[in-house]
């Protein structure tokens, strides 16, 4: 079945963009594969808003829906997007409905950054230019939003490795990719282009150079960026020699087709150094072109002399495009946003399978003096929790199991189920609870080995407070490579300093309907229980598995600041003695 995506650029519709040039072709080609592919943009043109505000009132169906009008984006920038627009992207992800939302060059305050911030659907961030990287400025906040994307893309390997100093993970790389169609060889003329840039004189002198000692050959240079200048010329050359613009795809081809010669900008746009390729430009850029630009004015002059040369040159350009269409970067895409959907997992029945068992009230995470920063014994722990009316709770101290087995045996004569659990530190990628454990599994092994360990007991994956920043936390990558692993996700810590944790583990657990858990982390008796669920009694982890199905989180929340106190003064009464 086809899938809904949606697109989103940064830059404003209404003027040509290489960014939206990519977006448009790949947009076309997803849906020849069958899904339905809505491009939101801005737009400064009155039709392209009106239409857009016709879109969101009658439901999105496609095609480009543009939320605003466009503001100027600038690397150095901090705002962006108008608030009208903010709430019309809010609006439009709403009813789209989408499987995954795709946005391109999110490190810019733009459309595309808050997109896949806020996006409650699949999120894909594609980067095209190792300039567009510098928002957001703060390293929690970039954080937060690699928390929220699924896949890295890249359309360089250059792209891709300072996307990744800034946005670490794992890239895949993509052509920006092509219209076969729009560029194909035609008579080739005796016509060389060069793409123009004021800071590159030097190179575009020695392409003037060397026409000098081509005449029969003449020079169109394209500037494909606006407010480019006009280059200085020669009297000697000046008859054959033109300027033309031309800022978006169909204008170029007639120019790159018939021309034989192109010379890239080093600083020029990927796209059109392609473009000339799939129009079987022989292409001028010589190895260490970018600190002897004179290199460029010998390649271009053995390339007019030399035919055959030339030839084997606009074949080689020829083969270089081969599997760079927009039909193959769609396919690679749509491929992709496949693999991504298979993270989510299905929707549960709606019955309860329990639903002859009594409620109980559970707390999932708590400690006993086996952990380092707690002085609670296990028999008042037990009792305590007793007696405020829990009906199961796990212990889960910190790299030991002593405690939680002393509590299994103190409640065995109590109306108190007592879960074994064990919090266990791995190596440099945060917590794991391994829940239904009787043995102590060592600290400092791998996110997978931890997992692997509490498997081979036949234990339940418990993750922690997976957002807290306060505490060693699987970065996102981990989190999203072993979604598979994960048997409960806790999404409510009573004892989190900042509540937005709590909600951004709540968005991470519905988008792949993970199984949910809630604990206090109590380390004081007055803490037990400010964290829990209710859920239906149960026996064993299989039926605690059921039971989590129709589980309800409680939030019962006490003062941080009394509980961490009583805390730190119970451990100072411990080092006293």
């Amino acid at each position: 079945m086809g899938l809904r995506i949606c697109l989103v650029t940064p830059f404003a519709w209404s003027q040509p963009h290489d960014v939206n040039e990519h977006v448009a072709g790949v947009a076309d080609a997803l849906r020849a594969l069958g899904n339905s592919v809505t491009i939101l943009a801005s737009s400064n043109r009155a039709r392209d808003l009106a239409a857009g505000r016709r879109a969101l009132l009658n439901g999105l169906d496609g095609g480009v829906v543009a939320v605003g009008p466009a503001m100027p984006i600038s690397r150095r920038s901090r705002i962006g997007v108008p608030v009208g627009a903010r709430a019309n992207l809010s609006l439009a992800l709403a009813l789209g409905r989408f499987d995954v939302v795709h946005g391109f060059e999110p490190g810019l305050p733009s459309l595309s950054y808050l997109a896949l911030r806020d996006a409650q659907a699949l999120a894909v961030a594609t980067f095209v230019s190792p300039e567009r990287l510098a928002y957001p400025p703060g390293r929690a906040q970039r954080e937060r939003l690699l928390g929220r994307i699924d896949a890295l893309v890249a359309t360089s390997d250059a792209t891709a490795a300072a996307a990744a100093e800034r946005f670490p993970g794992t890239y895949t790389v993509i052509s920006q990719g092509v219209d076969p169609d729009l560029f194909t060889p035609t008579t080739k003329a005796r016509r060389i282009v060069t793409e123009w840039r004021p800071t590159e004189r030097p190179m575009f002198r020695s392409v003037l150079r060397a026409l000098e000692d081509l005449p029969d050959w003449e020079l169109v240079v394209l500037r494909t960026k606006p407010l480019m200048g006009r280059p200085t010329l020669r009297r000697e050359v000046r008859d054959r020699v033109t300027v033309r613009s031309a800022r978006d795809g169909r204008s170029r081809a007639p120019i790159l087709n018939e021309a034989a010669i192109f010379v890239p900008a080093v600083e020029g746009l990927a796209r059109v150094r392609l473009e000339a390729a799939a129009a079987g430009c022989a292409i001028a850029a010589p190895a260490g072109v970018e600190t002897q630009p004179e290199l460029a004015g010998a390649e271009v002059a053995r390339l007019g002399e030399d035919d055959a040369f030339r030839e084997r040159r606009r074949h080689a350009a020829r083969d270089e495009i081969a599997g760079q269409s927009f039909d193959a970067v769609a396919e690679e895409l749509d491929t992709l946003y496949r693999s991504l959907a298979g993270r989510r997992r299905r929707p549960r029945a709606a019955e309860d399978p329990l639903s002859e068992r009594d409620w109980i009230l559970c707390d999932l995470h708590m400690h006993t003096n086996w952990s380092h920063d707690c002085a609670v014994p296990a028999a008042d722990l037990v009792a305590y929790a007793d007696e405020i009316g829990l009906g199961a709770i796990a212990v889960t101290d910190h790299n030991a199991i002593g405690g939680a087995l002393e509590a299994v045996e103190l409640a065995e004569h109590r109306n108190l189920v007592v879960i074994p659990g064990e919090e266990v530190k791995t190596d440099g990628q945060g917590e794991v609870i391994g829940l239904f454990v009787e043995q102590e599994i060592p600290r400092g092994l791998s996110f997978a080995d931890t997992i692997a360990a509490i498997r081979e007991q036949g234990g339940i994956v418990y993750v922690p407070h997976p957002f807290d920043r306060m505490h060693a936390i699987p970065d996102p990558a981990t989190l999203h490579r072993h979604l598979a692993d994960i048997d409960v996700f806790e999404v409510y810590n009573a004892r989190l300093l900042f509540e937005g944790y709590n909600d951004e583990a709540v968005r991470f657990a519905a988008k792949y309907n993970l199984t949910v858990g809630a604990g206090s982390d109590a380390h004081v008796l007055q803490g037990v229980g400010t964290g829990a669920l209710r859920m239906r009694a149960f026996e064993g982890p299989e039926e605690f598995l059921l039971s989590l199905r129709t589980a309800h989180v409680l939030r019962r929340p006490k003062s941080l600041v009394y509980l961490q106190g009583l805390k730190w003064v119970a451990q100072a009464k411990e080092r006293v003695r």
